[in-house]
């Protein structure tokens, strides 16, 4: 019997070609993105969740309460390790890190006879028994105690001595900032793999960082992350709650409170709004889940509307195996062994397709995939086409073994209103999610565009930044006036952090006269340099910048319009407000900006003079770029140990805040025209069987006068219906998806009714085209 039902199964694929090529074309095509989105998101979930107790391992979050809410930040009081490790047993092991998240310090690093650039975090001392990087060399629990020590990777070590072996106790010089000491290697380690969201070249003890800034000592300073591993009979949940108030109780004039998050769950889970977890980069992963559902189910509809509208031409065969005396069950499995290897064969060609594609996906989504053929792969790839067969062939086989074979056999057979119904309601289906694709493929185009052409409150274009690395740091004063006179330079300044990636630290530790009691207000701590406001063309409300005209202006503080309006000052200027324990002048106010990503609201934050800041900004006058650059690649060679400069337009920096979504907006286009191409085949095919079926019906109305536009307007008629009853069903769902994105957005574009109208009319277009070339040929 298997080798019948495969020798029907290849008659039936001779006999109808055209719709074997549509099944094929559409299944496969559709099978390439599940495949493609598949090797995404399982790269997606799997970013972090590498470590031998990723069960245990969390972060401490701040939660802090100003006027427009609570802010959940990762930035939390350096004392707060300490107490954890002293109050609660739950903790197994406490780390400080800083600085925070995936930031790095970039810095220069000398042996005798090299120099090179390399990225640095400084850690407490039990980092290595928290996260589980594997130590080549070295005493994990030993590698971080001393002062002088350092710990660097693999990588590293290769580039610097050309070997991982017998490297511990060498010397190494490291200048970045304030630092510019030598320092010891305690440990060599496997460098992070790339799944991992924190990448680092080498590791210095927190202390020595925390020993120049004598400000991280205060639980009103809040800049470095903390991470803890519990103990394996730590119910997190409880722990939680037992934390909650411990700033409070170190500094009862703090309102800010404590949470934890998974460790793991920082890249996908990013996100909170008011104190509560609102997603992040999951939501993404669940839309390209979501578009991947969508288009098997689009390939599955086609291949069932195919497969029931030629019943009528596979009738008799049904007939005669009934009568010789084939059951219902031999008749659903051969239909379904059809469905099934069709899926397989579509597979192979999926596979085919997907390792074609995969280097210019991997463009697409800045990552390195590709098809290793593990179980765990295998298994999913075969659960999905025996999923895709079962499902588009299920319909077929039991509606084509469930005809009457005496009927069928006299020639009277005639398609059910229910088969009628069915597959007019399958193409309305299909259409609805293709024009919810539509309409959100050009809503998330246009809030890029929205985003990429928003005023930020600071001039953007011809601005580079770089880390001030190297002799600089000593001299950044000097550095930045000869730069200054470097010709095409505008001007130049720098500041700590960076005013794209929201690197910056946080505080609470200010109290103004007429601060009602238990107000408190998060603030952003922007330290800056000379020129800052002028290079970045940005605006005062009131008062003036900072200047070398006046004398101590380091005692002296600039807020941006927010900070005034939430403190609730008055006449700002002249004012004196308490910042850690020091009295500043307010001397300035500067013009709302956006600091942060369009995500978050403008938060109140102020400006410091500070020296040697990390982040050189120069604005370069416009025409002038490329010859500006070379003159400032060959002066900054002479500060840097003929290190090459390694700079970055503000505009493209801007531009990479907001990867993610670009990349989501590209990888949408595509899977959504894709979507849409494998609906056009289904009508195509329909049409053409719909045109075959009538043809003696055209020719006799054709004789009785009948026009050619007449003739397709009669036959396009059912289908232009159908992509009708889509487009009214699929234009609010797809207002209601599109709104609920929009709103993860502080600032965002006002849907426009054109917006969803003109969806309908491509989608509507598109129907009418695929739907012509078979009529006008019939």
């Amino acid at each position: 019997m298997l080798r019948h039902n495969l020798l029907l199964i290849y008659r039936n694929f001779q006999r109808f070609r055209s719709t074997f090529l549509i099944n094929l074309i559409g299944l496969s095509t559709g099978l390439t993105c599940i495949l493609l989105i598949y090797l995404w998101v399982n790269d997606e979930l799997g970013v972090d969740r590498f470590f031998d107790n990723d069960s245990q391992l969390y972060q401490v979050m701040l939660n802090a309460e100003n006027p427009s809410g609570i802010r959940t930040l990762e930035y939390v009081p350096s004392p707060l390790a300490q107490s954890l490790a002293d109050e609660m047993p739950e903790v197994e092991y406490v780390a400080t890190v800083f600085p925070p998240s995936t930031h790095t310090f970039q810095g220069i690093l000398s042996t005798e006879n090299l120099h090179l650039k390399a990225k640095a975090k400084y850690a407490g001392s039990d980092y290595f028994n928290i996260f589980s990087y594997q130590l080549i060399q070295g005493n994990k629990a030993q590698v971080l105690k001393g002062k002088q020590s350092v710990v660097i990777s693999d990588e590293l070590a290769m580039k610097l001595f050309n070997t991982t072996v017998n490297l511990v106790g060498k010397t190494l010089n490291w200048k970045q900032g304030e630092f510019d000491d030598p320092y010891i290697i305690s440990g060599i380690f496997e460098k992070a793999p790339v799944n991992a969201s924190i990448q680092f070249d080498l590791l210095f003890n927190y202390q020595v960082f925390s020993d120049k800034h004598p400000e991280l000592d205060q639980w009103s300073y809040n800049a470095p992350s903390i991470y803890i591993m519990l103990k394996e009979q730590a119910a997190p949940e409880a722990f939680a709650a037992k934390i909650d108030g411990l700033i409070q109780s170190k500094a009862p004039e703090i309102n800010n409170t404590l949470a934890i998050r998974k460790y793991s769950d920082q890249y996908l889970y990013g996100n909170y709004e008011n104190g509560e977890l609102s997603g992040g980069r999951i939501a993404y992963v669940r839309l390209f889940a979501i578009i991947a559902i969508f288009i098997l189910l689009i390939a599955c509809i086609n291949f069932m509307n195919l497969s029931t509208a030629k019943a009528s031409r596979r009738v008799k065969e049904v007939g005669i195996k009934k009568a010789v005396g084939a059951s219902r069950k031999i008749l659903v499995i051969q239909y379904l062994s059809e469905s099934m290897l069709m899926a397989f064969l579509s597979l192979l060609v999926a596979i085919i397709m997907a390792g074609l594609l995969l280097p210019q996906f991997n463009q697409l989504t800045g990552k390195q995939l590709s098809l290793y053929y593990d179980p765990t792969l295998i298994l999913s790839l075969l659960g999905i086409s025996l999923f895709t067969g079962l499902i588009a062939g299920s319909y077929p086989a039991l509606y084509l073994s469930g005809f009457n074979p005496a009927v069928v056999l006299k020639g009277k057979f005639s398609s059910s209103v229910g088969e009628f119904w069915a597959r007019k309601g399958l193409v309305v289906f299909q259409f609805t999610l293709s024009v919810i694709l539509i309409v959100s493929v050009w809503v998330v185009y246009q809030q890029i565009a929205f985003i990429q052409h928003k005023n930020l409150g600071y001039e953007k274009e011809n601005v580079i930044t770089f880390n001030s690395e190297g002799q600089q740091d000593e001299e950044l004063e000097t550095f930045l006036q000869e730069i200054k006179g470097i010709p095409g330079v505008a001007n130049a300044s720098a500041m700590n952090g960076n005013l794209t990636s929201g690197e910056h630290n946080h505080s609470s530790g200010i109290s103004w006269e007429g601060q009602d009691a238990g107000e408190e207000i998060e603030f952003t701590d922007l330290g800056i340099d000379y020129n800052f406001f002028e290079t970045l063309g940005m605006k005062m409300t009131e008062g003036r910048a900072y200047s070398r005209d006046f004398s101590s202006e380091s005692a002296k503080i600039i807020l941006n319009q927010t900070a005034v309006n939430d403190m609730g000052i008055d006449d700002p200027i002249g004012k004196t407000i308490n910042l850690w324990g020091e009295d500043k002048l307010i001397i300035g106010v500067v013009k709302d900006f956006h600091y942060e990503s369009l995500y978050t609201p403008v938060k109140p934050c102020f400006f410091r003079l500070v020296p040697n800041a990390t982040n050189v900004l120069v604005k370069i006058d416009a025409g002038k770029e490329k010859e500006t650059l070379a003159l400032l690649q060959d002066y900054y060679q002479q500060y840097s140990q003929g290190l090459p400069l390694e700079y970055q337009f503000l505009d493209e920096a801007y531009q990479q805040l907001y990867a993610a979504e670009q990349r989501v907006s590209t990888l949408s286009q595509y899977f959504a025209g894709l979507a849409i191409l494998i609906s056009c085949l289904g009508l195509f095919g329909l049409a053409a069987f719909t045109a075959e079926r009538r043809l003696k019906e055209i020719g006799i109305r054709k004789i009785l006068g009948s026009s050619n536009l007449g003739i397709v307007r009669l036959l396009s008629g059912d289908f232009t219906k159908m992509v009708l009853a889509a487009i009214l069903i699929a234009l609010p769902l797809s207002y209601f998806i599109t709104q609920q994105w929009l709103e993860s957005f502080a600032f965002s574009i006002d849907l426009k009714w054109w917006y969803f109208i003109g969806a309908g009319l491509i989608a509507l277009l598109i129907a009418w085209f695929t739907v012509g070339l078979q009529t006008i040929k019939a």
